[in-house]
């Protein structure tokens, strides 16, 4: 006898007790279960229960006006709330209320980089206390400085903690949070017993540990899947289950409308990978010379220089911000084949989106658990990643997002600067209101931003420059209009580009004054003019004499 799991969700939803302790799947929009969170509330609205939710969420299941965002504006504006106690959120800056909630010290807030969120489901489940890691040491992740802690809420209260710990006389630090009793996963099909497969997905993300926590001992809880179709028992193929159906308690169809692929997306083949999209359909029109494009440019000669050098292609992640241009680049250039990007979300190759819709590539050839790409960045198999910056100090430290009453929060960011072997950093040499043209080869500065972003001291410290020199990282800041690289003694300035002043407009816009290379050069004049820059030609003659 076949006992089915596909229940009303109403009935789904009111096995959820007071207290509860929710893990909820979603990278952005990617196979976040918004029915089941919808349902959640609407539940606590009608009967005033569950009550001081405590939710886990890695990094965010939700976009702007998406089920969570418009969750957390009816909380904000509810100063009586019950329903929810504090969040362990990797990335809250698609919710601009649920920020207010945690700002304004309403809720605990907590954050950790997603790598470590999502090896502490995985860890969890194996009845470990946390993760055990060296992300985050001396940043503002680690339990000497910030512990993660958003707000004095979570200072007070404590729920997840960041300690040092010892092993063999080294530190490292321990992550630790509450075990998840609930856990809400999505997936595109489950049979009747639960099987569930994830075939028009985006990404799987960690569904699979995320039950596997919630199931784990001691006190085992219920794991409800959302899905958009039921399959008969013994229909789907084993190879294709991503959870099997003995970790799920309840299966609940969702509307089209709460089932997205993605932020702006309703379903797309060439994301899930049913159809993979000719190369020539892709990135086609060139996109105009402007600042951005120079940055991204140079970041991939730097690649190119890193093709020709290990005689083979590279593997590389491409951060949000200016990073992520470098794939449309590499397609101009003609070496899209050569730079094997990655996406934090599981997918490999194809062409990332960008925004909310982040997370999602268009004809990637492989798509991953999110656990299992971050150790990829944690460990070094990359080859090396582009990640964009905010702030500079003179240590090399970065501050890639965290202002005063900013809170966006770390992504991916720690664990991908970390165990990356080669970092190279990028963005605007300055912030605010500018006009910086490429003109003949040269840029010309018509009028400058009036922020420093190359300061004394980093606001908060997410990549640290010495932890970096101490293991051996290679490390370059690529702007518009200078190059450094971090070395020993700090910062060295090593190119800059034509047509500018170097005291006029790079040393008397930073806040601390850098070393000046021995061989100081221009950058290649190729990265400002509008033609191509060639590098097919060069990598593929590098490549055939190797």
């Amino acid at each position: 006898m076949v006992i089915c799991k596909v229940v009303d969700i109403d009935e789904a939803i009111s096995k959820i007790p007071d207290n509860a302790v929710i893990a909820i799947s979603g990278f952005n929009m990617l196979v976040a279960p918004e029915y089941l969170l919808l349902k959640l509330f609407e539940r606590y609205e009608k009967t005033g229960h569950p009550q001081n939710v405590f939710l886990e969420v890695n990094p965010i299941p939700t976009a702007p006006n998406g089920v969570l965002d418009k969750i957390a504006k009816k909380i904000y504006e509810d100063l009586d709330q019950k329903f929810l106690s504090g969040i362990l959120v990797t990335y809250p800056g698609w919710s601009p209320y649920l920020q207010k909630l945690i700002q304004e010290n309403r809720i605990e807030g907590y954050t950790w980089s997603i790598g470590t969120a999502s090896w502490f489901f995985r860890e969890v489940a194996r009845g470990f206390p946390g993760v055990i890691t060296k992300v985050g040491m001396r940043t503002f992740l680690d339990g000497r400085e910030d512990a993660g802690y958003l707000n004095e809420l979570a200072r007070e209260k404590k729920r997840c903690k960041v300690k040092t710990i010892k092993i063999d006389g080294e530190e490292y630090l321990l992550y630790k949070a509450p075990k998840p009793n609930v856990t809400f996963i999505r997936g595109t099909t489950s049979d009747e017993i639960g099987n569930l497969t994830t075939e028009r997905e985006g990404s799987f993300t960690d569904i699979l540990n995320m039950a596997q926590a919630a199931k784990s001992q001691p006190n085992p809880g219920i794991v409800i899947a959302q899905v958009e179709r039921v399959a008969r028992f013994g229909s789907l193929h084993p190879q294709d289950v991503k959870v099997p159906g003995p970790l799920i308690d309840y299966v609940v169809i969702a509307p089209p409308e709460y089932h997205k692929q993605s932020a702006n997306i309703q379903y797309d083949p060439r994301i899930s990978g049913e159809i993979i999209p000719p190369t020539s359909l892709e990135l086609l029109s060139k996109s105009e010379l402007n600042t951005r494009k120079v940055i991204a440019r140079r970041i991939l000669l730097e690649m190119a220089k890193l093709i020709e050098e290990l005689g083979r292609p590279i593997l590389v992640n491409l951060g949000i911000g200016i990073p992520s241009e470098v794939a449309g680049v590499a397609n101009e250039e003609g070496i899209q084949d050569l730079v094997f990007t990655t996406v934090e979300s599981g997918p490999f190759g194809g062409v990332a989106l960008l925004g909310p819709d982040f997370g999602a590539s268009i004809g990637p050839f492989a798509i991953i658990s999110m656990a299992d790409q971050f150790a990829n960045y944690e460990g070094g198999i990359i080859d090396v990643a582009s990640l964009g910056f905010m702030q500079v100090d003179e240590q090399g430290n970065v501050n890639p997002s965290i202002l005063p009453g900013r809170l966006p929060g770390p992504g991916g960011f720690p664990v991908i600067s970390y165990g990356s072997p080669r970092v190279i950093f990028a963005g605007g040499f300055t912030a605010g209101k500018r006009d910086i043209r490429t003109e003949n080869g040269k840029l010309n500065i018509v009028k400058d931003g009036d922020i420093a972003k190359f300061v004394k001291k980093v606001y908060k410290v997410v990549y640290s420059g010495p932890v970096g020199l101490e293991k051996g990282q290679e490390v370059i800041y690529v702007t518009e209009r200078a190059v450094f690289r971090l070395t020993k003694k700090g910062l060295v300035l090593e190119e800059y580009a034509p047509g500018i002043d170097i005291e006029k407009d790079i040393l008397n816009k930073m806040e601390f004054e850098p070393k000046i290379s021995s061989k100081l050069r221009e950058m290649e004049k190729r990265l400002f003019l509008p033609r191509p820059m060639g590098l097919k030609e060069e990598v593929e003659r590098a490549i055939c004499r190797i």
